[in-house]
């Protein structure tokens, strides 16, 4: 503590001193030294030594106690040998049996942090007739996930019921900065708010979006006490996005505690001011975005047919520019390339939002409500796949427009400084050159150019920064021209517009993209665990029908490599490692045997739900239901794990039946080396 400026001593000790009262160590240690020295220190006319009071409390374990319950990181370190971590990666999914104590955690006294305390849920009427669950029974469990700042904390799972039993308690640093703790006037410049989801998991492992709200957290800075305990409404999505679904009983608390406390009016008066200054750049945005619609409408009369979507509703009923669902986003290490970012979108489940009733429903997800559910229609993918596009430097628009048959659908455009035109479709990774075909050109010269990718009509494209609408005399994407500077083509927003709504003060708390983070799947134990489930599902269903069933070990693993070169091939394009695969085939099936293999893909680990989808192919069926004397099968399950818990699961069955099966084959019937089966998603 001596190498510690003045400053950061007086803050550590304010620190102590909060976290003592917080604990109620000062009534310890006042009874233990009324027990040792009560009597001893009045008969003594020098009074009580400090030496001797120190090795009391050290005997009586108070000293130690102390230590363990308070724990510093970054203390005297000097710059550059790095720095404490933060909450985030700490995951500050911090819980205590006791409501008003926090346990154990690692802080910085150079910083502040707000404690949230979940205390239990109550009034999920949805669920009141909800049975108990038998033990061994899955059940259907609400998880609680939180962002801040660029945090993000998920609870424990609970059981779903009318009153859950949701304790948990995370740790929210309030400031980045080191140089100076955080005062309560710094705090409430932070218009910050706390994203709350609620997610319900069933037995399967499919997620909901249940509800979602932002907590107001400011009004902390006025509690004399440093704690304040209240009750939140969790209002549902979507449709249901002002009727509410629950209610969360909360507790919150700064650390350390503030020694200036505000008055209520103040940050009344600064909350007031906050949403006064964005409601006028909402109101002044909205009567240029009409001003604009008029101005476009007015080029060609039928330009109110074509899809130029301004605005768009998320799932708490807020309309906002649709410009303002896309930022930039780095997926650190995580993601290494463009291409792999396509794919890790490409892997999150499709969703179309539909209304109770029936019909489709048009709803954009927040990008932290997107991600938390791991699945969304088809504007949720593109918006995320644009925003890892942009984060990798990539000139990348979300276009809205049509595919077959007229369905409106969303994908994702790049162009290069040379001016070429790359079409991105997120639900699937492909990509597809856009060729410009002259309207004026011979019709075989159109001919010759044949379309390879599903897109009819674009309405829009539009980033961060920048909105277009086609302007051109016809908005089929084959006679399209992407040359967005030229007005005769495109009509575009002002930027400064686009900026005034999407700036950090007028986006709202939902808007903030939160980082992305890391799976939690071994890949090798999912590996495992899948192939065995399915291994046994397969014996059940064979010995149903009377039949054993062989496993070839060894052949199992000779389709390793395929599974990892299908993998290799989505992520980057290239196809590797076939022609191997081919040689070790040949080369290790016996002699009058051929070979048949199936792969497949999915993103799931369900076994009995690959295995149905898997039957439903007359391939794979005749693989599992061959009989035989001489029949061996071969099963290898590959698990390829990709940012928050998505999923390329690889799945491919096999066999090696004897030429009575196959009939009469001249010479090694290992030359027939068959692989067929389905590279699209389940």
């Amino acid at each position: 503590m001596a190498n510690l400026p003045t400053e950061k001593v007086n803050e550590l000790k304010q620190l102590i001193h909060s976290h003592l009262n917080q604990t109620d160590v000062q009534s310890k240690i006042k009874s233990c030294l009324d027990n040792s020295f009560g009597a001893e220190g009045d008969a003594r006319s020098g009074g009580v030594d400090e030496n001797a009071i120190l090795n009391v409390l050290r005997e009586r374990g108070v000293i130690s106690d102390v230590m363990r319950t308070l724990k510093f990181e970054g203390i005297g370190r000097t710059e550059g040998r790095g720095v404490g971590k933060t909450a985030t990666e700490r995951l500050a999914q911090v819980t205590s049996t006791d409501d008003t104590t926090p346990a154990k955690v690692s802080l910085d006294p150079t910083k502040r942090y707000l404690y949230l305390q979940v205390l239990g849920g109550r009034a999920f009427l949805e669920h009141l007739q909800e049975p108990e669950p038998l033990p061994g029974q899955p059940t259907s469990t609400f998880t609680l996930h939180l962002h801040f700042k660029g945090q993000r904390f998920r609870s424990r799972p609970a059981a779903c019921s009318c009153e859950p039993d949701i304790h948990e308690g995370f740790l929210l640093e309030l400031q980045k900065d080191r140089s100076k703790i955080a005062n309560a006037v710094t705090l409430l410049s932070m218009t910050d708010e706390i994203h709350i989801l609620l997610i319900k998991t069933n037995p399967s492992g499919d997620k909901t979006l249940v509800g979602s709200h932002s907590l107001k957290w400011r009004t902390i800075l006025a509690a004399e006490s440093g704690g304040l305990r209240n009750s939140i409404e969790i209002n549902g999505v979507g449709a249901e996005s002002k009727v509410p679904v629950g209610v969360l009983d909360m507790k919150l608390e700064i650390i350390p505690r503030l020694s200036q406390i505000l008055q209520k009016d103040v940050i009344r008066t600064q909350e007031d001011l906050e949403r006064s200054k964005i409601s006028e750049r909402e109101r002044l945005f909205l009567v240029y975005a009409k001003q604009w619609w008029r101005e476009f409408l007015q080029i060609r009369s039928g330009h109110s047919d074509r899809l130029v979507k301004i605005f768009a509703q998320d799932e708490t009923g807020t309309n906002r520019l649709t410009c303002s669902f896309v930022r930039p986003i780095r997926a650190g290490r995580l993601i290494d390339s463009a291409r792999e970012a396509a794919r890790f979108v490409s892997l999150i489940a499709y969703e179309k939002s539909e209304n109770v009733g029936g019909g489709r429903t048009e709803m954009w997800s927040n990008a932290h409500s997107f991600l938390c559910k791991n699945k969304g229609d088809c504007e949720d993918h593109a918006i995320l796949l644009c925003n890892l596009l942009l984060g990798f430097g990539l000139d990348a628009y979300v276009t809205i427009g049509t595919k077959g048959k007229g369905v409106a659908h969303s994908w994702v455009t790049t162009i290069s400084p040379s001016g070429e035109v790359i079409f991105w479709e997120s639900l699937t990774a492909q990509r597809f050159i856009h060729y410009f075909i002259d309207p004026d050109d011979p019709p075989l010269d159109k001919q010759l150019r044949k379309l390879d990718h599903p897109y009819q009509t674009v309405g829009c494209i539009f980033n961060h920064r920048t909105f277009y609408a086609n302007c051109q005399p016809s908005n089929r994407v084959d006679v399209c021209r992407f040359e967005l500077q030229n007005k005769s083509l495109w009509k575009a927003m002002s930027e400064e517009a686009i900026k005034s709504v999407c700036g950090n003060l007028g986006l709202p708390t939902a808007a903030v993209f939160p980082p992305l983070c890391p799976s939690s799947i071994d890949a090798t134990t999912a590996s495992n665990h899948l192939e065995y489930s399915l291994r046994s599902l397969v014996e059940d269903l064979r010995q149903d029908m009377g039949l054993g069933t062989i496993w070839d070990d060894e052949l199992s693993y000779l389709l390793t490599p395929a599974l990892a070169g299908y993998e290799l091939e989505h992520k980057t394009g290239l196809s590797v490692g076939n022609e191997e695969f081919q040689h070790a085939i040949r080369q290790n099936v016996p002699d009058g045997h051929t070979f048949k293999g199936f792969p497949i893909q999915f993103v799931h680990m369900n076994p009995r739900r690959a295995l149905g989808t898997c039957l439903r192919s007359p391939v794979c069926e005749e693989i599992v239901r061959c009989q035989g004397d001489h029949v061996r099968h071969a099963l290898r399950v590959r698990v390829f794990p990709y940012p928050e818990s998505t999923c390329a699961v690889w799945i491919m069955f096999a066999y090696a039946p004897g030429v009575e099966l196959q009939g009469k084959l001249q010479g090694k019937c290992i030359q027939g080396v068959t692989i067929s089966g389905c590279n699209t998603r389940h």
